[in-house]
């Protein structure tokens, strides 16, 4: 078991780094987080599907297909904008859509595509119950919206600032947007372990414990003024010492003054990713328990399925984006 987790550990370390590395080195103008996407599909896909696996696992109806479709439509949506720079055109800086407003869109699209397929379907089964219509496009649609908007908003985050930064800001808010995240995990696994007396949330996860997610904020809060304060700076190419570096461009005020020091974009940041990632892990543990399973999938070995690795991503993913948007990391 043990070897199990630490070879596939491995791979997807590797396989990270390796796209990371990419993303970095071979930057493409107006598409920056472009050799991410791989990254991203292999994610949205592989959670969506287990969801829709679990659902069907608890007794609910659920279009499988349908689901997973959806989320990667969703999940793809915030990228659009890469395909006028990919075509050797430039997005319209006036577009009425923006960037974001992709996501609303898909999101639309995806409510409406479960709905086509609900009433292409209807009455053709002849062990249908009432409301089994309703049940499987509400399935189909949080499927979509629990893994698609979250994963678009990585993409989002991504491109932050990248006109001024030539992609290098929503690098770094990326990569720490995932340190923190699962630093979050891992303080909280073992302070836990330590210290651990009261139990958190027992019904849903008797192992986790109010010790153990202190201990999560913690370390989140701590990786994150190290990221803030040293990793930003290499990727921007700037003094080290944020705290008392002003923008080069222009001065600093309001909300993003006061969010522009490392030590206070720690503050903010540790600790709203660590308690939404810690809803986001106790979100898959409420779904199994609900739905009568141990692991959300098998897909990754010694790990379990994709959800147990991006269960606490989802949910930590918009808290990240709003935070670097309005000031943390100083861009």
């Amino acid at each position: 078991m043990l070897r199990d987790r630490l070879r596939t550990s491995a791979i997807l370390i590797v396989i990270v780094l390796g796209l990371l590395s990419l993303d970095y080195s071979i930057r493409i103008p107006g598409a920056d987080g472009v050799w991410l996407l791989p990254l991203l599909l292999f994610f949205a896909i592989g959670t969506a599907w287990e969801i829709a696996v679990m659902l069907a696992a608890g007794g609910q109806p659920v279009r499988r297909t349908v689901a997973v479709v959806g989320a990667t439509l969703v999940a793809c949506s915030a990228a659009v904008p890469f395909l006028w720079v990919l075509s050797a055109d430039d997005y319209p800086k006036n577009c009425p859509v923006g960037r974001l407003g992709w996501i609303v869109l898909a999101a639309a699209a995806a409510v409406f595509l479960s709905l086509i397929a609900e009433m292409r379907a209807y009455g053709k089964a002849g062990n249908e119950t009432r409301g089994d219509a309703i049940r499987r496009t509400s399935a189909a649609i949080f499927v979509s919206m629990y893994v698609g908007v979250p994963m678009a908003m990585l993409i989002a985050l991504r491109g932050l600032h990248a006109e001024t930064t030539a992609g290098r800001f929503g690098l770094a808010a990326l990569v720490t947007t995932i340190l923190v995240t699962k630093v979050a995990d891992a303080g909280a696994y073992f302070s836990g372990r330590a210290l651990g007396r009261h139990k958190l949330i027992p019904r849903l996860s008797p192992g986790k414990t109010i010790e153990g997610a202190i201990g999560g904020i913690l370390a989140s809060t701590v990786v994150a003024y190290f990221a803030l304060a040293y990793l930003f700076p290499a990727l921007l190419a700037r003094p080290a010492d944020t705290t008392t570096v002003m923008n080069e461009t222009a001065v600093k005020t309001g909300l993003s003054a006061l969010l522009a020091p490392s030590w206070v974009g720690a503050i903010v940041l540790g600790p709203a990713l660590a308690i939404s990632g810690m809803v986001g892990d106790l979100a898959e543990s409420l779904f199994k328990r609900d739905s009568g399973v141990k692991d959300s999938g098998n897909l990754l070995p010694g790990l379990g399925g994709v959800w147990d690795v991006t269960d606490s991503l989802l949910a930590a993913s918009v808290p990240a984006f709003f935070c670097f948007a309005t000031g943390v990391g100083g861009p």
